[in-house]
This record gives C-alpha cells, sequence and structure tokens, in this order.
C-alpha cells in the first residue's frame, strides 16, 4: 500500500483475502462474521488507520449522527453544566456534537446556522444571542424537518419547542424572600431585557414589589452585561444612591460575586447592609464569603432534557413538534448573604 494514501474497506479486504462485504460487517461488529474473522480485520485496520468514510455513510443513510449545538458563549457555567447534559445523552447514543458559539452577535448566529445546516446536522439544540429578534435564520432547519429544540434564551410564541425554568417566578420569589427578610429598598442587576430570561426575571421583581406594597425605583435597576466589571460598577453606582438599597437581587452567581466583593471593599456590610441573592447557583455561590443565596439553575438536567427530546425525535419515540414548552423546576437556595433575619443558612424554598 502507498504510504499517505487514505484505507480504504477494499484495502482491506484485498490485503486479508476476504470479500469488501465482510470487512464492512466486521467494522460494524456483525456476530454473523466469524469472531477471529472480525478480530483480525479489526486489528488491520487500527494498524493501517482505516477511518469510516461518514460523509459516504451519511449519504446513504440520510443521517450524520451529529448533534448541533448552538450557544451565546463558551465562559459560563451554567451553559458548561448544559453542554454536560448534552453530551451525556448524545454520547450514549452515538451521537457527535457540533458546538458553534455567536459571542452574543446576531451575524455570528446567523453564519454559525448556515454552517450547521451546511453540515446536514440531524439536530439543533439552540439558546439565542442577546441581538437576536427572531428566528428567521433558523427556518432551513424546519423546513428540511430537522428537529430544533431551543433552551434558556428562547423566543416564545411560535412553533419550536423551548426548554426553560420559570423566569417569572423565580424572579418574583427572590425578591419576595428579600422583603421577607426585611428589605425595602432592593436594587435589580440584570442584563439585556430583550432576552426572555431577563425580561421575566424583571416582571417577577417588580410584581412582588408591587405586590408588597413597595415603590420601583428605577435608580435601583442596572442594566448591564455578565461580566465582573459590571458586578463592580454595578455596587459603585448604587454606593452612591440615597438612602442606601438595604437588598440587591442580582442575575447572575458571577456578577453577584464581583458585587460583593466591591461593597465589603467600600465597608458595606453583606448583608447586614445590604442583603444579597444571586441566580445560577455555580460553584463561586458557596466558596464566597458570606456565602450566596442563590437561585439553582438545573443545567445538567435541562442539557438531558433537550438532548433526549432531540434524540427520541429522531429515533420515531415521540414528536417535539406536538411539544411546546418543558419546564425545569428550580428553586432559591438560602445562604448567609441574604438573612437579615434568624432564618437557618440550609433552608431552601421550592420554585
Amino acid at each position: 500500500m502507498h504510504k499517505g494514501k487514505d484505507i480504504t474497506m477494499y484495502d482491506l479486504a484485498k490485503e486479508l483475502n476476504v470479500s469488501v462485504a465482510t470487512v464492512s460487517r466486521a467494522l460494524k461488529d456483525d456476530p454473523a462474521v466469524h469472531k477471529k474473522t472480525r478480530k483480525r480485520i479489526v486489528e488491520l485496520a487500527n494498524e493501517l488507520g482505516y477511518q469510516t468514510n461518514l460523509f459516504a455513510r451519511s449519504l446513504r443513510t440520510k443521517e450524520t449522527k451529529t448533534i448541533g449545538f448552538m450557544i451565546h458563549e463558551l465562559n459560563s457555567n451554567f451553559i458548561n453544566a448544559v453542554l454536560a447534559g448534552v453530551e451525556r445523552v448524545t454520547a450514549r447514543e452515538g451521537y457527535d456534537l457540533i458546538i458553534a458559539h455567536s459571542s452574543e452577535r446576531l451575524d455570528k448566529e446567523v453564519a454559525n446556522a448556515r454552517n450547521l445546516f451546511h453540515k446536514r446536522v440531524d439536530g439543533l439544540i439552540a439558546s439565542l444571542a442577546f441581538e437576536t429578534r427572531n428566528l428567521d435564520h433558523f427556518r432551513q432547519f424546519s423546513d428540511r424537518g430537522i428537529p430544533i429544540i431551543f433552551f434558556d434564551r428562547v423566543e416564545r410564541n411560535n412553533d419550536y419547542t423551548v426548554v426553560v425554568i420559570d423566569n417569572y417566578k423565580c424572579g418574583y420569589e427572590a425578591t419576595k424572600h428579600l422583603i421577607d427578610q426585611g428589605c425595602k429598598r432592593i436594587a435589580h442587576v440584570t442584563s439585556s431585557l430583550t432576552r426572555n430570561v431577563y425580561a421575566d426575571r424583571y416582571r417577577g421583581y417588580k410584581d412582588a414589589l408591587f405586590d408588597h406594597n413597595l415603590e420601583l425605583d428605577e435608580r435601583l435597576v442596572i442594566i448591564n452585561d455578565l461580566s465582573e466589571n459590571a458586578g463592580i460598577l454595578s455596587a459603585k453606582q448604587l454606593i452612591k444612591t440615597k438612602p442606601l438599597p438595604d437588598g440587591a437581587f442580582i442575575t447572575n452567581d458571577f456578577v453577584a460575586a464581583a458585587f460583593m466583593k466591591t461593597l465589603t471593599e467600600h465597608k458595606i456590610r453583606v448583608p447586614k447592609d445590604i442583603a444579597v441573592v444571586g441566580f445560577n447557583n455555580d460553584a463561586i455561590a458557596h466558596l464566597i464569603a458570606p456565602t450566596l443565596t442563590t437561585i439553582n439553575y438545573p443545567g445538567i438536567e435541562m442539557g438531558e432534557v433537550a438532548a433526549r427530546a432531540i434524540i427520541n425525535h429522531l429515533k420515531g419515540i415521540s414528536n417535539i413538534n406536538q411539544i411546546n414548552t418543558v419546564i425545569i423546576s428550580s428553586k432559591l437556595v438560602v445562604r448567609q448573604s441574604s438573612q437579615k433575619t434568624e432564618q437557618k443558612a440550609k433552608s431552601s424554598i421550592a420554585v
């Protein structure tokens, strides 16, 4: 055999003096081929570096055994948890993942969608960028019958299946918890209200204030990105507000950690002066001091549910077109950062 030449099943068959059909069956671990023959074929294939022609196989079977996973960022504990859940299910079912991220840009999301479509993925799991306003660039998938599930950041009121938590209820419960601790001037640090997750949490925050006869002070609502710097700047801005807020609901744990650190550097005590609730239940929530009260956002479960729904659809077990919304359970985890009253740190409230 020529050095550097791609090894084919014909080469393996010729070398071992067996038929191409026998090689094909052996590489699929077909018990119709004698065990010793299968072993010889597999060993030679490994020795010579034979690789299955996945493209040719996909043309025959009309499936590529790949799932697209489109996300808005990579440096997120929540996204990593979702990815772990997706990968757990897809690997077990023999599917590969193609991961694409938009860096919060619509143009990149559109390009990623086009690229995944041309790679002929069997299904797509996606979370939308900040800039996305419609789902036109996903229509090519649905027109071809390729199943799509959106998770976390989604567009509601459309025909696609979405997997989410009840962000409104979480926002309400987080704010109500601060109110129950005696807070009356509660700040809200969040991100773009054009996205469902932050808009719904904001509505929950507003309604909790209204239901408890507390005034919404727009000066206490800060909309920024989800960076460390956003947490620092938000804290510095609120420190200048008179009177000082006595509570803060922050829709990201990392931002909340930077926020609390900045307060401490300015001699403002958490929770005595300002009680804080975060969101996601990232690892940092129980590593910082005081430990952070937060909403547990079950990313792994969300990923598993989305992947299982896609694969069950592909296998004909269920039809995601008959499912509009899947709501994953979440809960408020109470720790030290919010406890102005003598509530035990280990308590939690189901959401």
